[in-house]
């Protein structure tokens, strides 16, 4: 027995032990627990099969909030991809003075808790025209605007709440990235007459792509997932006409507002599958499972 317990074969198991278990009891069980209930209406004890499921094709509050997710989603994407990877090129440049200050600088607003970033956000956006918003507005004669009343206004505001949080981190992923690439590469590129653009599409795109690859598939999930932010910009769950509904949110009102624990965990079981699916086709478009089998 002693001989076993300090074999050098079984130390590799040992080692990952904790992380198997962990994942075993926190992910794979709760996971399975939650699609049992999905078959169920749990308050009645009783077996729906796949009634919650085909209720869900037909609700058309739950549609909404998927295409409000997916909606922030490829809003988030858009501006937290490109941005933060032209901020970090120019981070990463000899141009660039005080750089490590800037990097400090960007990184705070991730520190800054999602209540408190909602609840000033949410004081920016307030209807009195004395807010900030409407004050800048005002700078321009233009009358105040209901910020959060508004499906397009609503949009922009969570977006800029977004940005402002999450870019960032987003500008220290890519920053790692390219400061992984040898220096001797954009020394070539310039004796050979290439131009920083030319550089930046040429070299730094291409040599990066593992970084943008890891930063897309983490932000699919946060913008699929997002809820905390939209529940503190719109004080509640409810906000007009559920302008600022996601899917996590409509999870949270099913589950925990009204106690319809199968029907949430339908919702939650087809959020996990969309993003799956989603990350699934992203990878594919990205060559990423090619490379690996390469």
């Amino acid at each position: 027995m002693k001989k076993l317990f300090y074999s050098k074969k079984i130390a590799p198991y040992v080692f990952i032990c904790p992380f198997v278990i962990t994942v075993l009891l926190f992910w794979l069980v709760p996971i399975c627990n939650g699609v049992l209930l999905s078959f169920q209406d749990v308050l009645k004890e009783q077996w729906v099969g796949f009634d919650n499921y085909s209720r869900l094709l037909t609700d058309a509050i739950f549609l909404k909030a998927l295409w409000n997710s997916f909606k922030y989603m490829a809003g988030t994407l858009l501006l937290l991809i490109p941005f933060p990877m032209l901020f970090a090129s120019l981070l990463n440049s000899k141009l660039m003075r005080k750089a490590d200050f800037f990097k400090s600088i960007y990184f705070i607003p991730a520190l800054t808790s999602v209540v408190v970033a909602g609840t000033i956000f949410r004081l920016m956006y307030g209807e009195a025209s004395t807010s900030l918003f409407n004050q800048i507005l005002g700078l321009f004669g233009m009358s105040p605007i209901k910020w959060l009343k508004g499906a397009g206004t609503s949009f922009f505001a969570l977006l800029l709440l977004a940005c402002w949080r999450w870019t960032g981190v987003n500008i220290l992923y890519f920053l790692a990235g390219l400061q992984s690439i040898p220096t001797e590469l954009y020394e070539a590129a310039s004796i050979d007459g290439a131009s920083k653009w030319q550089q930046f599409v040429k070299i730094s795109m291409p040599l990066v792509k593992p970084t943008t690859v890891y930063v897309l598939t983490i932000s699919i999930y946060a913008g699929l997932s997002m809820f905390l932010e939209s529940n503190m910009l719109f004080k509640g769950n409810n906000s007009p006409n559920n302008i600022g509904l996601t899917i996590v949110g409509y999870l949270y009102r099913q589950g925990v507002e009204k106690r319809a624990l199968g029907y949430a965990c339908a919702v939650g079981f087809i959020l996990l599958i969309v993003v799956m699916a989603v990350n699934i086709i992203q990878l594919k478009i990205t060559g990423t499972f090619k490379e690996e089998r390469e």
